[in-house]
């Protein structure tokens, strides 16, 4: 969330989750207009307080004033306003106006100032006084002699070496003129303290000068100076909680960076004698949050100039003989001249400073970023970037998608909504793609049409007068534009004719808010046999969507998994989709059918999609901004248009309870019996304190006794019973859009969503059937529920839409130097594969495009997920326990042309690969097998395929096709998930190849289920997630038991 300060009844306050784009936060005021910072640019919003926390000098008998050293804390408490809508858990808007609620985040720091630093900011401030008097003198004087009908061209004198360093409104007020002023002798006693030798030097010391700093400490307008922000080591990026705490900030010079354009004079030295100042160095605001360095231009003026992501480190440097760090001190040929150089990503960045204490100070700030266990530079699990979320009460939960359908609705959903800012990555991404069918009827739901609505669209943030019930989502509510960052797959034209080129084209076509990046560039780059194959959604950092559906043609599909679409409803132009029998040469032309729908059946399109809430949600978005990043470098490192983001951090206030501020006169009356509901919530977080402490709105434990009895949530359930569905409290909220159910419409795509997952038409071959008036009887009580508000809940629902459950997360990728700037290659997807089917319990299920993998000692396929699944097999037959791996892939590569074609080749070569995987030669699982258990393997593992049937016509020829098998998942247990866009092959998995992203999703609510016959305790999440897949692939309907035995 990005929370941003608002004044009361002030319409147009805006925030952004990015400050790189520009025009999110205000720029600083030009000097000709006014010499104090406006209030909109303003650092602190409050007042600050100051406390000397000890006095130091070098030499215990060295009385020289200007050595007294002064440690300064420094406490502030900023409290925002933030506009909000109310959403429950399962993501429901309770009300559709915006609401007001206060917040306020603490922060706490310390400073080590010597005396003549203080002295310096006296004279700074002196000087301002002067220069403001003048000002005001001068306008005087111009309006004067404007009002005598002279001097309409009057020249106004300016200062040119501070150009931006002050700001005055035209008309000050009284009170302002009066407190602006620091009194000179209020300094003198920040020297007398030292002039003695007396004992009690240090007490007095302390006494003058927070005697001194009270003088402007009181005062907003001082404080907000620019001399005194400077001071205080503070900027527009200091209190902005989405970014992490405080931590370190000053000025220092950097020599990477092309020339800044100064609208002042600006020296990196006190004087210009000096070769540094004719060099490529120059003066720029550093930093330092968790996680990351940001180099800003001005520290008024939030527009990224640089930022450098930290990587995960090791523990150990390739030789293994100590830690790596992130900064270190280096030493300089010129001895006037204190460097240090961070590095980071496979970039090295050297940066000076003043005095070598200075470069100690950054050194130590910077390494110690990599030491919080839950910081983004410590070693994870599976060596992943980053750390497994949920653990504690964080707000992470997820939530499954089957097929193109339900994927979808999700994403237009929540594109729909966006409020600040879109990030999207993908292989392949059609701009014409409709996110809901039938087609005709939803021509806003075409992804360019969304896109374009976001990014015009402003918010309105009118009040509601309901407080938020303990257990509810605040969602800001912003009058920007949305900004949408889109990073596209550049493909070798002569391999692919995806036209990633026209589509960027399309998409930079719709508004400036839309910014695109194609990569990588093969030739400099010199990648041409890799791509980058994640599929990312992420909406305002608080939802993200990853898995196997690209927002591309052909992806589209529901259980139903229909062949044919004879008149056109569903797959419009090139949506009809079958690669096996023709890949269309463009996609310009996307409403033209590339097939003949009376002669050629469409593919069906399986697939699984997973949505992820609360931090795990941020690292994804942590991954994109780091490809985004290095991207940008490589595509556009001078481009403006095209700008650097900065990651935001893990932040939690647990167990926030808000209140409206309008609320307040409404519902006294109301009034819960649970305080904690109305209560006006002020949370708090010290800087030194671990980034958990950061602030940010998140939901209260749900307690029973605050929830009406009908939404009392289940902790558990008989997978025996069939009929649970009024009994639980998570809420489905695809389930809530509302349609009318037509009985004259059986091929209604939301048909989809309804247990009944079989027609006449098109179907999957099926164990199990039902009578056609059961199905229709079924849907249409179905459609009534939904009209009348009701849920279907229980978690034995069968349908494409999962329960959003509360669970340990863990975001894990493939990516490497050539594909995200890493410094080392991270193939953490394939520890996770490896290690889950390790310790398996019962069996593993596995969905996935490919299965090509390797056994230990096989030196042509690298990845071992074979391996793992081998060991726990044999481990298996030792201990005389059941075990089952069932593994579905498609029947057929999903390529051009029949086995024995000519130009076929790709598909025999994948097909030999896998049979090599499977079962034919020494290197295969099931040759392996047999050579050490015989045909009991069979018990053990088994490989299935999908397929589906219908007439392409009212009665017209019976046609089949594959169901392609797109989806990339694993369920362990009915425990845990692994969903992403990774497949079984050494592409996805080695970490240098291409680029992946998954996450192993831990349940935390579990549900009472069987395994092997006995009691056992399931994951509400991977559970339901494994019943509807096998709803679906099985015929199943509701009452119909699927039991692991």
């Amino acid at each position: 969330m990005q929370p941003e300060p608002a004044a009361e009844g002030d319409a147009s306050a805006s925030s952004s989750s990015s400050p790189s784009a520009p025009a999110r936060r205000p720029e600083v005021l030009a000097a000709s207009a006014s010499f104090r910072l406006s209030e909109a640019t303003r650092v602190f919003e409050e007042l600050p307080r100051a406390t000397i926390f000890s006095v130091s000098r070098p030499d215990a008998g060295d009385i020289t004033p200007m050595l007294l050293s002064y440690t300064i804390e420094i406490n502030y408490n900023r409290v925002c306003l933030l506009r909000c809508r109310v959403l429950d858990l399962h993501g429901l808007v309770l009300e559709g106006k915006a609401s007001k609620y206060e917040i306020a985040s603490a922060f706490r720091w310390r400073l080590f100032k010597k005396a003549s630093q203080v002295l310096y900011l006296h004279f700074a401030l002196k000087r301002r006084e002067f220069l403001e008097e003048f000002h005001e003198k001068q306008e005087q004087v111009k309006e004067w002699l404007q009002n005598l009908g002279i001097g309409d061209h009057m020249p106004v004198v300016h200062d040119e070496d501070e150009v931006d360093d002050v700001n005055v409104p035209s008309q000050p007020d009284e009170s302002s003129i009066r407190n602006r002023n620091v009194p000179s002798i209020a300094v003198l006693p920040v020297i007398r303290p030292a002039l003695g030798r007396q004992h009690s030097i240090s007490d007095r010391a302390k006494v003058a000068m927070q005697e001194y700093l009270n003088h402007f400490f009181g005062n907003l307008d001082i404080v907000n100076s620019r001399e005194v922000c400077k001071f205080l080591e503070v900027s527009c990026l200091s209190f902005l909680p989405e970014y992490g705490p405080k931590l370190k900030e000053d000025y220092v010079s950097i020599g990477h960076l092309p020339k800044i354009q100064k609208g002042h004079k600006e020296k990196c030295c006190s004087c210009g004698l000096f070769s540094c100042c004719k060099s490529s160095w120059q003066k720029v605001w550093v930093v330092l949050k968790p996680g990351f360095l940001a180099l800003l231009k001005d520290p008024f003026d939030p527009k990224l100039l640089d930022v450098i992501i930290f990587d995960a480190l090791p523990h150990m440097d390739i030789n293994g003989e100590g830690q790596i760090s992130l900064a270190k001190e280096i030493k300089e040929r010129n001895p006037l001249h204190f460097g240090f150089q961070v590095s980071s990503g496979g970039r090295t960045i050297k940066l000076r400073t003043k005095s070598s204490s200075k470069v100690k100070d950054w050194v130590t700030a910077i390494n110690a970023a990599r030491q919080p266990p839950e910081g983004w530079c410590y070693p994870h699990r599976f060596g992943s970037f980053a750390p497994p979320r949920g653990l504690l009460e964080d707000g992470s939960m997820a939530q499954w998608f089957i097929d193109g359908q339900a994927g979808f609705e999700a994403i237009a959903s929540s594109i729909e909504h966006a409020k600040s800012e879109i990030f999207i990555a993908g292989w392949w991404l059609c701009p014409e793609l409709y996110l809901r069918r039938p087609f005709e009827h939803h021509g806003s739901s075409r992804l360019d049409a969304l896109l374009e609505a976001r990014a015009k669209q402003g918010v309105s943030n009118k009040n509601t007068k309901t407080p938020p019930q303990v257990g509810h989502f605040l969602w800001l509510v912003h009058d920007d534009k949305v900004i949408i960052y889109i990073l596209m797959y550049k493909e070798v034209a002569l391999a692919l004719k995806i036209n990633s080129l026209y589509s960027k084209n399309r998409l930079l076509n719709i508004h400036e808010n839309v910014k695109v990046l194609r990569y990588p560039d093969h030739f400099s780059s010199g990648v041409y046999l890799w791509s980058h194959h994640e599929k990312i959604v992420i909406v305002d950092n608080q939802v993200c969507y990853i898995g196997g559906l690209d927002l591309c043609f052909g992806r589209y599909d529901s259980p139903d998994h229909k062949v044919t679409d004879v008149p056109s409803t569903i797959w419009p132009g090139k949506d009809y989709y079958n690669p096996r029998e023709s890949e269309p040469n463009s996609w310009e032309d996307s409403a033209k059918d590339e097939l003949d729908r009376t002669k050629y059946p469409r593919m069906p399109w399986h697939d699984v999609q997973c949505a992820l809430y609360g931090p795990p949600c941020r690292d994804v978005a942590r991954h994109f901004v780091q490809r985004w990043n290095y991207s940008k470098r490589n595509k556009a490192p001078n481009e403006q248009a095209i700008p650097l983001l900065m990651p935001h951090h893990h932040m939690v206030i647990p167990h926030y309870k808000g209140r409206s501020k309008e609320a307040n006169g409404e519902a006294e009356g109301k009034q819960n019996h649970d305080e904690n509901v109305d209560v006006k919530k002020t949370a708090s977080l010290a800087s030194s304190a671990s980034s958990q402490d950061v602030p940010l709105l998140l939901p209260q434990e749900l307690e029973p006794q605050a929830l009406p009895d009908g939404d009392l949530a289940m902790t558990g359930f008989d997978i025996n019973q069939a009929d649970n569905a009024n009994k639980t409290g998570f809420k489905q909220p695809l389930l809530n859009r509302k349609a009318k159910f037509d009985a004259s419409r059986q091929d209604l795509p939301m048909r989809g969503f309804v247990d009944n997952l079989s027609s006449p038409e098109s179907a999957t071959i099926r164990r199990f059937d039902s009578p056609k008036e059961d199905r229709h009887h079924m849907d249409k009580k179905w459609w009534e529920r939904q009209e009348q508000g009701d849920q279907v809940a229980s978690v034995l629902d069968i349908g494409q839409v999962g329960p959003r459950a509360t669970c340990r997360c863990q975001v894990i990728r493939s990516v490497g130097q050539w594909s995200a700037g890493t410094t080392q290659i991270e193939g953490s997807i394939h520890n996770a594969y490896f290690s889950l089917i390790e310790k398996a319990e019962h069996f593993v299920y596995i969905e996935n495009q490919f299965f090509i993998s390797g056994l230990s000692g096989d030196d042509t396929i690298k990845n071992r997920v074979l391996e793992a699944l081998y060991r726990r097999i044999l481990r298996a037959e030792r201990e005389k326990k059941r075990f089952k791996a069932i593994i579905v892939i498609p029947l057929l590569p999903g390529f051009q042309g029949g086995i024995d074609d000519g130009g076929a080749a790709s598909v025999r070569a994948i097909m030999h690969w896998q049979y090599r995987t499977i079962c034919r030669g020494p290197n295969s699982i099931l040759q392996n097998l047999y050579d050490v258990i015989g045909l009991k393997a069979h018990d053990y593992i088994s490989f299935h395929g999908l397929r589906a049937h219908g007439r392409l016509t009212d009665g017209g020829p019976v046609v089949t096709s594959q169901i392609y098998v797109h989806s990339k998942l694993m369920i362990i247990d009915d425990r845990i998930a692994l969903i992403g866009s990774a497949n079984i092959n050494d592409r996805s998995l080695l970490g240098s190849r291409d680029s992946e992203i998954a996450v192993v999703i831990e349940d935390k609510e579990v549900v009472n289920s069987k395994m092997d016959g006995r009691h056992w305790e399931a994951g509400k999440f991977s559970l339901s997630l494994r019943l509807s897949l096998w709803a679906e692939h099985l015929g199943l309907h509701r009452g119909e038991d699927i039991e692991m035995v």
